[in-house]
């Protein structure tokens, strides 16, 4: 009996302060990777059902292309967003859209002091 009881002691020990290491961000650290997980994030956060909800609901008629600058610092935030060009010509969804990628936060960390600017192209 006291070995099963040493047994679980072990394994609740082991998953209890497991979590938090599984828990933490990746922290990027070469270029290349994290344009590639901004673009993915970014993929899939238009391709959500919260967004297309609401983007349906307030913007349904609106289609074509947004080319944008994300900045992203280290805590993984978006720090600034620019439009570079559109051929949407609808002030307030490109209000909308800004707001809704400003609140974002990314899923990886940088390394103190980075920051990166990624280009990133929206089609609906």
């Amino acid at each position: 009996m006291k070995k099963n009881q040493y047994i679980l002691f072990f394994g609740l020990f082991l998953l209890l302060f497991s979590a938090p290491v599984f828990s933490q961000k990746k922290v990027l650290t070469d270029e290349e990777d994290v344009t590639e997980m901004v673009t993915k994030e970014m993929d899939d956060l238009f391709k959500s059902k919260d967004f297309l909800k609401q983007k349906d609901k307030k913007f349904k008629d609106v289609k074509g292309t947004i080319v944008t600058d994300i900045g992203v610092i280290q805590s993984g935030k978006v720090s600034t967003l620019f439009k570079v060009d559109s051929d949407i010509n609808n002030p307030n969804f490109t209000n909308f859209l800004s707001d809704y990628i400003l609140e974002h936060k990314f899923y990886f960390k940088l390394q103190k002091q980075q920051r990166y600017k990624v280009r990133y192209s929206i089609t609906f």
